[in-house]
C-alpha cells in the first residue's frame, strides 16, 4: 500500500529519488517496485525501542541529506530516526504524540479518509496546498504494481519441481496477525479438489509457520497436482512464482496484497478484518466475506470460540467464481 504514496510523489516529481527505510524482509519487495531507489535495512526486531541503534542509524542517514521524510507508522518510536537525522521536513499523523518530533504533523480525518492507502497517498501533498481530503478517493489512489524477475523462473520452477502445463491456482492459508484471519483447512481442500477435477494444479505458498495448515490441506487432497511450498521459498521466490498462478485464493494477508499488485485475479477472503480498511488495491480481486453479529473483531483469536465469520463462508461461493474463469 506504501507504494502509492511512491507512485504519487513520483507523479508530482517524476525527478524525485525515494529510499525507503524498512524492515529486511520487505527488501524483495521495494526491489520490485520502480519507484524505490533503494531499500535501506532498518536492522530493529519488531518493538524494539534500542534509542542507540536508531541514534545511530539516524546519524548515518545525516550524510545524504534528504530533504523530507514520510513516517507511515503511527508509533513514537518510528519517528526517532527522521528526527535523529536532522530531516529538515517530517512528515506523518499525529499518531502517539509525536508534536516535536514531525513538523509536518496532520491531523487524520478517519471519515474523509477510511482507507489505509488513502491516508498514505494524502501524506504526498503539502497540507498548504488547496486540495481536498474528499478527493483522495480510493479510486483516485494509484494501483500497487510490482515487478516479477521473469529471469528467475525457470531455476524456480526446476528447483521447487514445478511446471506450469496446467493452471495454477494458489492458496495463501496463513495469516501471521493470527487464526482468526485463516479460513479453514477443510474450506481450503474443497478448493483445491474442486478445481484439481477441473484440470487445474494447485501450489499453497507461505512461510514454514503456515506449514501445519498446509499439511492439513495437502493431507485431505492426496493428489500429485497439490504442491506444498510453505517454507520453501523466500519471499522474493514466492513474488515470482506467484506471478505464474492463474488465480489466487488468499486470506487477509501480506501475500494478498503481492497477488494483487502482480495483478493476478485473486479471490480474498476475510473475516476477522474488515475490507472497508485494508482491501487489495486491484480490478482483479473478488473479496469474500459474511456478516456476522460479532464482527469484524479485529482479534487474533476468535473471542466467541466458533469462527463463524470464516467457518459460515463456504467453500462453493469460491469455486462459482474459480469455475466462471
Amino acid at each position: 500500500m506504501a507504494q502509492s504514496l511512491f507512485m504519487t510523489l513520483k507523479q508530482q516529481n517524476p525527478n524525485v529519488i525515494i529510499d525507503v527505510l524498512t524492515p529486511e524482509w520487505s527488501v524483495p519487495i521495494l526491489e520490485r517496485m520502480p519507484e524505490v531507489n533503494k531499500a535501506i535495512v532498518m536492522s530493529l526486531g519488531h518493538g524494539r525501542f534500542d534509542l542507540k541503534t536508531r541514534k545511530l542509524l539516524g546519524r548515518e542517514l545525516q550524510k545524504a541529506h534528504y530533504s523530507q521524510s514520510i513516517i507511515l507508522p503511527n508509533s513514537w518510536k518510528s519517528a526517532l530516526i527522521p528526527w535523529f537525522a536532522n530531516i529538515p521536513v517530517r512528515t506523518g499523523w499525529k499518531g502517539e504524540v509525536r508534536y516535536f518530533l514531525l513538523n509536518d504533523l496532520r491531523i487524520l480525518n478517519k471519515q474523509a479518509l477510511p482507507l489505509m492507502v488513502q491516508r498514505f497517498v494524502s501524506l504526498a501533498y503539502d497540507k498548504s496546498e488547496s486540495y481536498k481530503e474528499k478527493n483522495i478517493t480510493a479510486s483516485a489512489c494509484p494501483t500497487p504494481t510490482i515487478i516479477a524477475n521473469q529471469n528467475n523462473i525457470p531455476y524456480l520452477l526446476t528447483k521447487h519441481n514445478l511446471a506450469t502445463d496446467k493452471p495454477v491456482l494458489l492458496l495463501c492459508p496463513g495469516a501471521e496477525f493470527g487464526p482468526a484471519k485463516q479460513w479453514p483447512a477443510k474450506h481450503y481442500s474443497a478448493v483445491a479438489i474442486a478445481m484439481i477435477r477441473h484440470g487445474w494444479q494447485v501450489w499453497i505458498m507461505g512461510s514454514a509457520a503456515d506449514k501445519a495448515i498446509a499439511d492439513d490441506i495437502t493431507s485431505t487432497v492426496k493428489n500429485r497436482d497439490i504442491s506444498n511450498l510453505c517454507g520453501e521459498t523466500s519471499l522474493e521466490e514466492a513474488v515470482d512464482l506467484m506471478s505464474l498462478a492463474s488465480h489466487v485464493v488468499s486470506n487477509d494477508s501480506g501475500l494478498m496484497h503481492i497477488a494483487s499488485a502482480l495483478n493476478r485475479p485473486l479471490i480474498a477472503l476475510y473475516g476477522a478484518t474488515s475490507p472497508k480498511f485494508t482491501p487489495p488495491l486491484s480490478r482483479t480481486a473478488d473479496v469474500l466475506s459474511i456478516e456476522v453479529d460479532c464482527g469484524p473483531c479485529f482479534k487474533r483469536q476468535c473471542p466467541e470460540k466458533h469462527h463463524a465469520c470464516m467457518q459460515n463462508l463456504t467453500p462453493d461461493k469460491v469455486i462459482a467464481i474459480l469455475s466462471s474463469q
